[in-house]
């Protein structure tokens, strides 16, 4: 039924002026603004849509992640750009937020809404 469609996902931001600014100035990635909502063009030209939700509440889970080829080099670029890394109790992260133990090396950070990002280098 659904095997032809262009599927895309979309998450939720309470200020979308904030949200067109991080994404579009500190990532960097292509954002545009229609209707008062966002693309975000990304991985092959799939969108991501991102749109303005009243008493939004972040996810508790990563919406994004962003593949990387150098983790220390992505992580140093978001810190220099004003983007705290999130630190997590019990997980095994080193002095730059990247945990390296078991699957991908990874580490996180939030946008201005709260959701949930990661920057992850496959080993």
């Amino acid at each position: 039924m659904f095997e032809s469609t262009k599927a895309f996902s979309g998450f939720a931001v309470d200020n979308v002026e904030e949200a067109k600014r991080f994404y579009g100035e500190t990532l960097g990635l292509k954002v545009t603004e229609e209707h008062g909502l966002l693309t975000l063009h990304i991985a092959g030209d799939r969108p991501t849509l991102i749109y303005p939700r009243p008493g939004h509440e972040p996810a508790a889970y990563t919406i994004l992640n962003f593949p990387v080829d150098d983790i220390d080099a992505a992580v140093d670029a978001l810190v220099e750009r004003g983007v705290e890394i999130l630190r997590y109790e019990g997980m095994d992260q080193d002095e730059r937020g990247v945990m390296r133990g078991g699957g991908p090396y990874i580490a996180w950070f939030t946008d201005p809404a709260g959701n949930i990002l990661s920057v992850l280098q496959e080993r």
